[in-house]
Formats: C-alpha cells, structure tokens, sequence
C-alpha cells in the first residue's frame, strides 16, 4: 500500500517512534527542549546494536585500527588551534515579525515543507500565476497561516506590485514568494521567514559551540566548550595512542562519543539536533612523498585496483577511495540499501580549507536527501594546528623510510542519530494484508536487519490460562536472553501480538502451542511456530535448534 506523500510518510514515522517508544520528545512534560531528543527502550536498543556493529567492524575485526574514549569537555586552546572559536559558525537571521532565529542558507530548504508556503505555491504553475487565487488566498487563508506576510498585511498594494514584475514572478516561486514578504517598495526584496512570511534580517555570523565554566569561578578565564565534534581529541592524543598501543602508519584511531552544536533552527525530527553522538575514525597515513621515496612510486587508481587489498605503495587518494568503499559495504551490511544512499564528491569551492577531497554519503530521507556520513582527506592540517599550539611535536619516524613526518588523514566521520533515522525511515513500510477472517487492514512494520532488530524475537504462549504453555514459552526465553535480546508477551490474541512486534521490527516470533507440549500427538513434541516477520510465513522449528537458528542471521 503506498504512502501519499514524502511529509504523510514522515508524520507516520514520528508518530510510530512515540507510539512504541523508539524516541521521545527530550522534557517532554515541560514542553519539550527544542533539537534534544531521548531514545526510548526500542531506540536505546536499536542505537546500541548500531554502535556496536560499527565499534566490532573498525576494531575487533581489524588489526590496525584502535579506540579511544575521550573527555565531552576539553582546555579550550584545543578549540583554538582546529579554528572552531573563529570560524565554527552558521549564517543566521531573525524574523523581524516573530522574532524566531532562523539558518539564513537554510530558509529555502525549510520553505518547502512550510504550510504557508505551500499552500501559496498551489497559486503558482507553468502556467504562470493564477492571480485571481492569490488574491483570494492573501484575504483569507494566508491570514491564518502568514500573518506576518506583506501580502497579507496590505494585498491591493503587494498584488500590484506583483503584476509589474508578473513575468519575472511567474518564471521563479522563490521570486514570488520574496515579493510576497516584502514590504517597501524601495530597496532590495526581501526573504521571507518559514514559519510566519515575516521578513528576515542581513545574515549575520552566529557561532555553534555552546559554552561553559570550569571550576567556581564563572570569569572569562574559566571558558570551556562542550565539544562540537569528537575528532579533535583524537588528534591530540594521537601520539600517546601511538607510543601506548605498539600500532605504527597507517593505522586508525576510532571513537563514538556525544558532541554538541547550537544549531540556529534544529529541525527534520532528530536529523538536525543540538545534541547527537558520532562514530569517527581518524586514519592515519604516510605522506604521498614519503610512500614515494619508500616504494619508488605512488600506486594510481585503476580498473584493475583492487581495493579491499590495501598495499604499502598507497598514496592518499587510494586510501580515500578504500574508506569510501568500506563505508558503503557497512551501510549495505546492516539494511541500508544502496539504491537509497548516494554518493557525492564535494567541489573544489564546497570542500574545506584544508581537504583535499571529501566525499559525502547522502540518504534519501522523506524530506530530501541528506548527508550521512562524511569522508574526508584532510591532509596534516590538524596534527600540524596542535603541533604549532601545543609546542608539541606530532611527528613520527618511520624507521622503514628513516625519515620523520606527521602523518596525513583520512577521516569517516558518521552521525549515529542521523543514521538511527535513516535505517527507520528504510525499515518503515505500510501494507494491505488479510486477516484471520479475510477482511482487509493495513499492517506496518519495520523491516530491519536482524543485526540492528532491537528485538531479535518475541516468545508468546499461545494462552496465558494454560500453564503448560505458559512455562515452556518461559523456558525458552530464560534460554535465549543470555544470548539476544527476546521479548515475551501473553497479552491478547496471537495476531494483535504479531502486530505489536511487527512495529517494533522484531524479525521472528515463537509461538509455543500444544503442539509444544505434545498434546496433539508426539511428533510435534518441543518443536514451536516459528513466523517469519516480513513474509509472515510460519514453519515449525525443534526448542533445541532455535539458538543456532537465530544466531545464524544476527551475526
């Protein structure tokens, strides 16, 4: 069964979050705290399954990555040598009619998903403008929904001046809507606020880092910031990871940890919050010339690379490229299709300062396609801004090429609340299915991954009055626990269960009937009703293979 629309589907994702306790609204009783978010007993489960299935590929699997965990506050110079105390900021502007802060490049963005604007945006066509219905909209409806519009306030006046400029209007809705919010005639247009069509004032610098105090005294010397990322400590204890951990480059250092940003307007549900956690890795390798002098040449990308076989000869081009391709075959592994993420290289004036390439991965959420993760070739810049901060050296010597240098970068970087999100919405899906009568509902479900499934089964006694079943179905669950997360449940009628568990995502529920208990005969005797959630098909499996069984997909 189809969903209507990209924003019906989004509002049906919110509200499932709630209703079964996937994310909350952060001081919910009290209003609730803009772009903070709590995770329910479903989303703490399903967010730690992702962390780590992530933690286990980057360290347990591999021999050439280590962890850390570092501190959320840390001495502010380290803020000043990566450039966030004077450049970390976003463009912000203020509704002078409201008075609401809004991200100044993000206005057009969130116009699209505005109520006022888009029922405006019903007047406007290829057609041209229907400038009977704007008139119409301007006195009635859009003063409900824009009272803050210059249309709304005096129509005779904005409407004329929209048919002076009819053709210009017509060819572009963002020139509509920017003569629409405008008042005076003088001047250049204005552009108009989401969320009341007021107008937005000059974009003016606003820095992201929330600040605090250490120690009793709250002076200007007692400044600390709350981390906006958690890649800085890495970088500055990189060599106390090297010197500890008996790791020599290329090797990498991964943490997921909390970070923080004063988002101007957090918004898309958990995707844009002012608190999130990210999975970072910092990969560190030899420079270009180094591997040069080392090998005799710097291998080139080519039909024939293979790149699941990193070689010594790699420079940082073939290392970015491997990063890349890893972080897609994750994604892949753990339900993210890839015909729903994209791939897209930044251009020379997008990428930072000091990258040389950054590739982002975008998801396609219902409101647009987003980035997920970033992957960036920075170079030696931050090694090299805390060497020339701290007075302390980040150099190794590489006794294979009896030289020193500081290493150059290759950086993952992944938001776990963004992602949490991502495999929601593609888990997410509404179908028209047949009852036990033959009547017709619609069923949703959540088709994780049994890697992510915050419930990997769910036990139910075909009747709770029947204590024979009721015992089995116990014994079961007190077996598997140990092992996975299961959920027992003897409430209501066995399709209303598979219901429930089906919104939770959980892949498969065991049924134990009297045919568990041989009461039907003994050829049956231990075995239960398996159902599968996505097909819901439903086999008869032995008590005693169910741990394998199980097991074998959530590895």
């Amino acid at each position: 069964m189809s969903i209507p629309s990209s924003v019906t589907r989004m509002e049906k994702i919110v509200s499932l979050c709630k209703r079964r306790g996937f994310i909350f609204q952060s001081s919910e009783i009290y209003g609730g705290l803009n772009g903070f978010w709590d995770y329910g007993p479903l989303g703490a489960e399903l967010k730690r399954n992702v962390k780590d299935l992530w933690w286990k590929s980057m360290t347990r699997l591999r021999d050439d990555i280590v962890g850390l965990e570092a501190t959320i506050i840390m001495h502010p110079k380290i803020w000043q040598a990566s450039g966030h105390v004077d450049t970390f900021s976003d463009p912000m502007s203020t509704c002078r009619a409201c008075k609401k802060l809004v991200r100044s490049d993000q206005v057009w963005e969130m116009l699209e998903t505005s109520p006022w604007a888009d029922s405006i945006r019903a007047t406007h066509s290829d057609a041209g403008i229907d400038r009977e219905a704007l008139a119409k909209w301007a006195k009635g409806k859009g003063a409900r929904v824009a009272p803050s519009l210059a249309l709304v306030k005096d129509p005779d006046a904005i409407l004329a001046r929209i048919a002076e400029r009819l053709e210009e209007a017509a060819a572009s809705v963002q020139t509509l809507f920017r003569l629409a919010c405008t008042a005076s005639a003088e001047g250049p247009l204005s552009i108009p606020c989401p969320h009341c069509g007021g107008e937005l004032t000059e974009p003016r610098p606003f820095n992201l880092m929330f600040k605090t105090y250490v120690g009793p005294a709250a002076t200007e010397e007692d400044i600390a910031y709350l981390r906006p990322e958690t890649a800085q400590a890495i970088f500055v204890q990189f060599k106390n990871v090297l010197e500890t951990s008996r790791v020599k480059v290329p090797f990498g250092i991964c943490q997921i940890g909390k970070a923080f940003r004063n988002e101007v307007t957090p918004r898309n549900f958990t995707f844009r919050s002012r608190e999130f956690e990210q999975m970072e890795l910092e990969f560190f390798i030899k420079p270009d010339e180094v591997v040069q002098n080392q090998t005799g040449s710097v291998a080139q990308l080519s039909t024939e690379t293979l790149l699941s076989d990193p070689q010594p000869n790699w420079g940082w081009e073939l290392w970015h490229k491997y990063w890349v391709e890893e972080r897609f075959r994750w994604y892949e592994s753990i339900g993210l299709k890839r015909s729903s993420l994209e791939e897209y290289w930044q251009k020379p004036d997008e990428l930072a300062h000091y990258a040389r390439a950054t590739v982002d991965i975008l998801y396609k959420f219902p409101f647009g396609t987003q980035e997920l993760e970033g992957i960036a070739a920075r170079g030696n810049f931050d090694l090299t801004q805390h060497q020339q901060h701290s007075g302390k050296s980040m150099e190794v010597f590489d006794q294979e090429a009896n030289t020193k240098y500081v290493p150059h970068v290759i950086e993952p970087s992944a938001g776990v609340d963004r992602l949490i999100l991502a495999l929601i919405c593609e888990a997410f899906e509404e179908e028209e299915v047949a009852d036990d009568k033959g009547q017709k509902e619609v069923r949703t479900v959540l088709r994780f991954h049994p890697r992510v499934a915050p419930i990997k089964a769910g036990i139910f006694p075909l009747l709770k009055n029947k204590p024979e079943l009721v015992k089995k179905a116990l014994e079961i669950r007190d077996a598997l626990r140990p092992h996975m997360n299961v959920f027992y449940d003897d409430g209501g009628a066995i399709g209303r269960r598979y219901r429930r568990q089906d919104e939770a995502g959980t892949p498969y529920c065991i049924t134990v009937d009297f045919d568990t208990i041989g009461e039907n005969g003994p050829e049956k005797l231990d075995t239960v009703t398996l159902r599968h959630r996505d097909t819901m098909t439903q086999e008869r499996i032995r008590i005693a293979d169910l741990h394998a069984f199980l097991s074998s997909q959530i590895q």
